[in-house]
């Protein structure tokens, strides 16, 4: 099974099961937001994904596509990298199809043939066109955007390699896409990165998201008001102000140094109004500004003043007195003052600028070893040139983007704040496991085309997937099996390493959270690659679930029963793993099947279904799918009795991370229209908590459940109140009873029913 953009379906599961319902649906989406949004380029992308989904629904009309298979396009083998646009659904078009793209163009001009993709595979087959290739893989200045992009350099190794039929064979296969797919890679500037450190984003990742921040019109706005618009109604106050004679402002009687004076004034605004158009208030004729202003035209203009303009003037100006007192006096003056030094501030698209200067000086199509510089405070030569004030610290949200580009070690990343989730670090493992993986070929050429490809690869998104089809594996493709050949057994070591590091980092940094499934893959791919007997099962997508797990499902349940038999999980969650334990190895001993279907009906029975009766239920679903996850602990008995983890922290520490991740989702329970999603996140980690305190000494386990409470009242007083139940039911298994009676609950994200945890509905 596979959870293919699981959450995606979830919002939409009518269509989950391959029908035009979701991508209708998404249609429809895109074509409001095209048409009504208020951003041009909001609007612009939009109508990009109109274009996506009007294909995909033509491609499922006229049966080119479909949706569900491993190959969904007709004619397309499996290899071919789709292009996927949403919940597993693809369009027509192959990734590495399309328009030539630029670097295509220029290799044409340098090859002289036409500007057409099989005369350019034409022109890799001869002998200019090898060395050209032969270069690229001796200098590494090559990209890989999506796999075909290195199936020719690989066909030029395999040449150098003297192995000539291997060569041939891959371009047999190639030759009939010649003509629809690029399979030349991009020339870069420098060569890639190096092993062991990974980046969240590029330097022109970084650069690109700089740029297209703009200057914050509220910002701007203010800062208008308070240096030309605000100074300029302080003349206006003076100059009325100065009028002749010692009565009232109304009564005096100007002279014709005023009148100059006042045209001036009535000059300057209108340059003022056409050089400054951010601020509108000065417009507003009701203003006391505009009072002023419109009095002044017509007194200029030699018209009297009727009595109720005498009487708005005179107001006005007393009412801008009494609120700032007069202009030249101490408080006025002190307000100024404050006034002019809060607009002084330099923007945060100045600054920006700054950062993204620095940043023109760093190789771009990787990380940053060190970010430090770039987020410094403002050197006195930069201030000369920028107009920045010399000292000054680059704003926070700025920082975070340059220090995104930071390229270190994953750990280091984790440490620094910059892998903020569980998704997060499974976007970066696989520059990890690509770098991992190409150790176990000899030649030097050959791991740096591996692991680029391999990189390449992991962006390749994930199909929509029905009876239990599995998504293609790198391994597949037709040029990385032509070099399996060259592999040997010294990757081994270094996958085993890399695994457990990884599953280490994984668990110590996010202990309440499910391991996302791109991340449960690369501990797949690290787990074969070591030749380790680790079996990884996905999170399953509950509206495309078809009653039926694959057989490592069962084996992880085994891996589980050998490590938690007799101890508290086992207790609380009510599980027989001694049974479990004997189901997995005479599934073992006995013949190999695609599904296990003793362990689905064991699951089902657990949900409190009659297995075979399962019907549409998005909820039944889930609650089988759930206890597959508590029968496999959902990988964690398989990292630590299969890779050998044992994180830092200790296993009391994370049970106290997790019950605080359950705290904060309970919370978000409150007042929330649609909680279940929290609900069932909050008794993931609660289920990983109890892991946790089952790997714990007797003493830790009773001091880190003594601590639970204690937590709890750190948090809202209804995240206590709700959680009281649940606190009972786990320390009800402690003393040896069952969690789930008198007022003890067995917490579980899933129910048929209304969920004990849901807020209750007003009357």
């Amino acid at each position: 099974m596979n959870a293919n953009h699981a959450r995606a379906e979830r919002e939409f599961p009518a269509g989950a099961d391959g029908s035009a319902a979701y991508p209708e649906t998404m249609l429809a989406r895109a074509f409001l937001t095209a048409h009504t949004h208020h951003d041009a380029g909001t609007r612009e992308r939009a109508g990009h994904r109109v274009d996506r989904w009007r294909a995909v629904l033509a491609g499922m009309a006229d049966g080119t596509l479909t949706i569900g298979s491993r190959t969904p396009v007709a004619g397309l083998p499996a290899w071919v990298t789709p292009e996927v646009v949403r919940g597993g659904f693809v369009t027509s078009e192959p990734s590495a199809g399309g328009p030539l793209q630029p670097y295509e163009h220029e290799l044409a001009a340098h090859a002289g043939v036409p500007a057409e993709r099989r005369a350019l595979f034409t022109y890799c087959l001869t002998e200019a066109g090898l060395a050209r290739l032969h270069g690229l893989l001796d200098s590494g200045r090559y990209e890989i955007t999506v796999p075909e992009e290195g199936a020719l350099l690989t066909m030029a190794w395999l040449v150098r390699a003297q192995d000539t039929a291997g060569a041939l064979e891959l371009v047999e296969t190639l030759a009939p896409f010649a003509d629809r797919l690029r399979f030349t890679p991009r020339p870069a500037a420098l060569p890639a990165p190096t092993a062991r450190a990974v980046h969240r984003r590029t330097v022109a990742e970084a650069r690109a998201t700089l740029a297209r921040r703009r200057p914050n019109t509220a910002i701007e706005t203010q800062r208008e008001a308070l240096t030309v618009w605000q100074p300029f109604a302080d003349e206006l106050l003076t100059h009325w102000l100065k009028t002749a004679g010692p009565g009232p402002v109304a009564d005096r009687a100007p002279d014709d140094t005023w009148r100059e004076r006042g045209a001036a004034l009535l000059r300057r605004y209108r340059e003022l109004a056409t050089a400054h158009t951010l601020c509108t208030a000065h417009r507003d004729p009701k203003g006391n500004a505009g009072i002023l202003r419109g009095a002044l035209e017509e007194t200029v203009a030699g018209r009297p003043l009727t009595p109720r303009q005498l009487g708005l003037l005179r107001h006005a100006v007393e009412s801008m007195v009494r609120k700032r007192g007069r202009p030249g006096s101490a408080g006025h003056t002190e307000l100024r003052a404050r006034q002019a030094a809060q607009a002084a501030r330099p923007s945060h698209h100045a600054f920006a600028q700054l950062v993204l200067h620095r940043l023109s000086a760093l190789a771009q199509h990787t990380g940053a070893a060190d970010t430090a510089p770039l987020v410094t405070a403002v050197s006195p030569d930069e201030a000369r040139h920028t107009g920045l004030p010399a000292g000054a610290t680059v704003p926070a949200p700025l920082r975070t983007v340059a220090e995104n580009a930071l390229s270190a070690p994953l750990a280091t990343l984790v440490e620094r704040g910059v892998v903020t989730s569980a998704e997060v670090l499974a976007e970066l493992v696989p520059q990890l496991v690509a770098s991992t993986g190409a150790q176990s070929y000899r030649d030097e050429a050959l791991r740096t085309l591996m692991a680029a490809h391999y990189r390449a690869f992991r962006n390749r998104r994930s199909l929509l997937l029905l009876d239990l089809a599995r998504q293609v594996r790198a391994e597949e493709l037709p040029w990385v099996r032509a070099t399996a050949a060259y592999r040997t057994g010294d990757g081994r070591h270094p996958a085993r390493t890399a695994l457990c590091e990884l599953g280490e980092l994984a668990v110590q940094a996010f202990p309440g959270t499910l391991p996302p499934n791109p991340l449960i893959r690369e501990l797949g791919v690290l787990a074969r690659q070591a030749e380790t007997d680790a079996p990884f099962v996905e999170e399953l997508a509950a509206d495309i679930f078809m009653g039926t797990f694959t057989p490592k499902f069962l084996t992880a349940a085994g891996v589980a029963a050998g490590l938690l038999e007799g101890t508290l999980y086992e207790r609380y969650y009510g599980i027989d793993y001694a049974a479990v334990r004997d189901l997995a190895a005479t599934r073992a001993a006995g013949a190999r099947t695609r599904t296990a279907p003793d362990f689905a009906k064991l699951c089902t029975e657990r949900a409190g279904q009659i297995p075979g009766s399962r019907g549409p239920s998005l909820a039944a679903s889930g609650a089988v799918i759930e206890q597959a996850q508590i029968l496999t602990t959902h990988n964690l008995a398989t990292l630590v009795s299969r890779v050998g983890i044992r994180p830092e922290p200790g296993w009391e520490h994370l049970a106290g991370v997790c019950f605080r991740t359950v705290c904060k989702l309970t919370a978000r329970v409150h007042g929330n229209p649609r909680p279940l999603a929290m609900i069932k996140d909050a008794a993931y980690a609660w289920r990983q908590m109890v892991f946790h305190l089952s790997l714990c000494a007797p003493a830790a386990q009773a001091r880190a459940i003594s601590r639970l409470d204690e937590e709890a009242a750190r948090h809202p007083g209804h995240v206590s109140a709700r959680l009281a139940p649940a606190l009972t039911g786990l320390r009800q298994t402690v003393a040896g009873g069952v969690p789930d009676t008198g007022e003890g609950r067995l917490l579980l994200g899933w129910s048929t029913r209304r969920h004990w945890l849901h807020p209750a509905r007003p009357a």
